[in-house]
């Protein structure tokens, strides 16, 4: 079968210098020192694009300079002047991730012949291959195959199968499992010599597990490194002179471990295989992201002793490997090695960012029309909300901004546990208000009116490109987040009146409200967590009436919270969210989810199903602060005893609660 699933390209010459202006490009040292035999190779990457052609951030509906295709294109065009001979790769996730493929996918269509625009721009850019990333089975397998059929490079990988061997070399994939292609390098003498790159792809084989639905009885994913171990020594067999895999997969543990999901440095341990494309962790590598892993040097960009790459995501950076080859009889030699990630874009001190790269205009016009077309989607309605989202009186009330985004992630990770050892677990859902005041100011709230949601609306709700995790949690630890979360307010004394309520150094996003428990925090009692996350009062108890069922919970009872990947890995400190907690690790972004979920619903009621609220203290009230157009809902708030009580500082409205 590997016959009939493998490119063999025509042969042509590596895309090179001699671009205007080359001259002023400094040559990296291998092409500079290169002698007669000896040859500079370049392998560009790019990963985890999520149809970021253009610079924009479609949920702000804004241009932003830390993302883009069409900027990485200009940094291939300096690079290829850089180095006598280059190719470009791409390490997959390509096909979903950000309004422009949702409209494709669920408006436009694809039909046989119809051009995906994130193709067109690697089209455009004279792309060699590309491998599948875990998002191209996002929309279902027939839309993936229509997607890629206008790709001028070919697209591999060797673990998705839609028949299986007895042996990896035997299974009919997918897609071809590797290419290898003929070319023709330029030495240090000028002289020009065939060569033979052999190209092959992976995915995490999770991808049955996240799109199950799609996949199930359609393809079955292998291991990744057993597959590499089966498929490498055929290519070298077939001639292939260095072997390059393209690893849709993190850097992760150093010893391999059957169906890894980050797999890439026990992938570098397959003899036979010369160097790594990672991606999937939307991470830098080289870089202090993986600093202190094992078998990895985060500096000199190895894993192994193997050079690698990851380059960032969304198209800010341009990852490279470079290699000098030396030519033995009718074999090449790796003699030398480095490994780079290029960024579009940098971070000044003061937080602000500056382009380093400008657009390339070809990029740019190959997806024009449909850029055009996504902003008018994203400011189109694409489902309807029979209540008002907004954040007003998240702080203090159960809240319709905070419902929806733990509605749509209960409702996500329901579907990924069908199928587990988690199946039958109760799912909790925990989410924080994102914009409700604070240093952001008096407007700095959600505010989307019933009716008409439009896709640029949920950056209104979820400001953060966090994905989606699930930790597996018992009642005490669920008790304790909420203490942790509680320490949002101020201690307050019985029987006194007009008592301030927020503490100003806690911040709203460390806010919790935990769904499918119900619970009274009392503020008479002392917060069991300082601000940070310290504990400070170990006997403390405002969590009071804490029942999932409308029974009391039970301490040692099993549950799954959903949350983020800055929640579950240990941002803001929360008991039982440490990392080590995790039970699964979505692919998809929280605004995603989000999205799908409204979609899927059309019409949407995110009324607040009033979960907590705060335990009574008679003859006592507190004094809160919020934006001035809280008035205007102050009469929806039934759950609360609440009055306007004159101006705040800094133009925030102030209310009185009675407790």
């Amino acid at each position: 079968m590997a016959r009939d699933t493998k490119f063999q390209l025509g042969r042509r010459s590596f895309m090179a210098g001699g671009l205007a202006g080359a001259s002023l490009i400094a040559l990296h040292t291998y092409s500079a020192r290169a002698q007669a035999g000896q040859a500079h190779l370049r392998i560009m990457e790019t990963t985890d694009l999520h149809v970021h052609v253009y610079p924009y951030d479609y949920y702000a509906d804004k241009p932003i300079n830390t993302v883009g295709l069409s900027r990485a294109a200009s940094i291939v065009n300096q690079i290829r002047a850089e180095a006598t001979n280059a190719m470009l790769v791409d390490n997959g996730d390509f096909l979903q991730g950000n309004p422009m493929g949702d409209y494709i996918a669920y408006e436009r269509g694809m039909a046989e012949g119809d051009m995906h625009p994130i193709i067109a721009a690697m089209n455009t850019m004279g792309f060699d291959a590309s491998t599948l990333g875990n998002h191209e089975f996002n929309y279902g397998l027939d839309f993936l195959m229509k997607s890629v059929m206008g790709a001028d490079f070919p697209i591999i990988s060797a673990n998705v199968v839609k028949e299986l061997g007895a042996t990896p070399t035997g299974d009919t994939t997918l897609v071809p499992p590797y290419v290898i292609l003929d070319r023709v390098v330029t030495d240090g003498a000028g002289e020009e010599h065939p060569i033979r790159v052999g190209l092959i792809g992976f995915v995490p084989p999770q991808i049955m597990t996240w799109d199950r639905r799609h996949l199930e009885g359609n393809v079955q994913a292998r291991d990744i490194v057993a597959t590499a171990q089966a498929w490498v020594p055929q290519m070298k067999e077939e001639g292939a002179d260095i072997i390059i895999a393209l690893s849709h997969s993190g850097i992760g543990a150093a010893e391999a471990t059957d169906g890894m999901e980050n797999a890439s440095v026990p992938l570098a341990l397959v003899d036979g295989i010369d160097a790594i494309m990672t991606g999937h962790s939307h991470l830098v590598f080289p870089g202090p992201a993986f600093e202190g892993f094992a078998a990895v040097d985060s500096e000199a960009g190895t894993l192994h002793g193997k050079p690698a790459v990851m380059g960032g995501f969304w198209g800010s950076h341009l990852a490279m490997i470079d290699l000098l080859l030396e030519r033995s009889g009718n074999e090449w030699r790796i003699m030398g090695h480095t490994s780079e990630a290029r960024p579009i874009s940098q971070r000044n001190e003061d937080r602000s960012v500056t382009a380093l790269v400008e657009d390339d205009p070809e990029v740019i016009a190959s997806v024009a029309a449909t850029h055009q077309e996504t902003l008018d989607y994203i400011r189109r309605p694409v489902g309807k909300t029979a209540a008002p989202l907004h954040s007003y009186f998240a702080l203090v009330a159960d809240d319709p901004s905070v419902q929806i985004v733990s509605i749509a992630q209960s409702w996500y990770i329901t579907e990924m546990m069908k199928g587990t050892e988690y199946e039958d677990l109760p799912i909790l859902s925990a989410a924080a208000p994102f914009k409700a005041g604070g240093r952001g100011g008096a407007e700095y709230y959600t505010d989307v009116p019933a009716g008409d949601v439009a896709i640029k609306n949920v950056a209104d709700l979820y400001l953060y490109p966090n994905t989606v995790r699930a930790v597996k949690v018992t009642g005490a630890q669920v008790k304790n987040w909420l203490e942790r979360s509680a320490g949002m307010f101020n201690q307050i004394t019985p029987g006194e009146p007009d008592q301030v309520l927020l503490n100003p150094d806690f911040p709203s996003y460390n806010f919790d409200v935990i769904d499918g428990v119900s619970y009274e925090i009392d503020l008479s009692q002392p917060s069991k967590y300082d601000p940070k996350g310290v504990l400070i009062n170990e006997g403390a108890n405002r969590i009071v009436n804490l029942t999932f069922n409308g029974v009391e919970i039970d301490p040692a009872q099993n549950f799954i919270i959903a949350t983020n990947n800055y929640r579950a890995g240990g941002g803001g400190d929360f008991p039982g969210a440490d990392g080590s907690t995790i039970i699964f690790e979505a692919p998809d972004t929280n605004r995603d989810v989000i999205v799908r979920y409204i979609v899927e619903q059309g019409v949407i009621n995110p009324t607040a199903d009033g979960n907590w609220s705060f335990a009574a203290l008679p003859e006592t009230s507190v004094l809160f602060d919020t934006g001035p157009k809280a008035a205007d809902y102050v009469d929806q708030l039934h759950s609360l005893a609440i009055e306007a009580a004159g101006e705040g500082p800094d133009g925030f409205a102030r209310f009185r609660i009675a407790l």
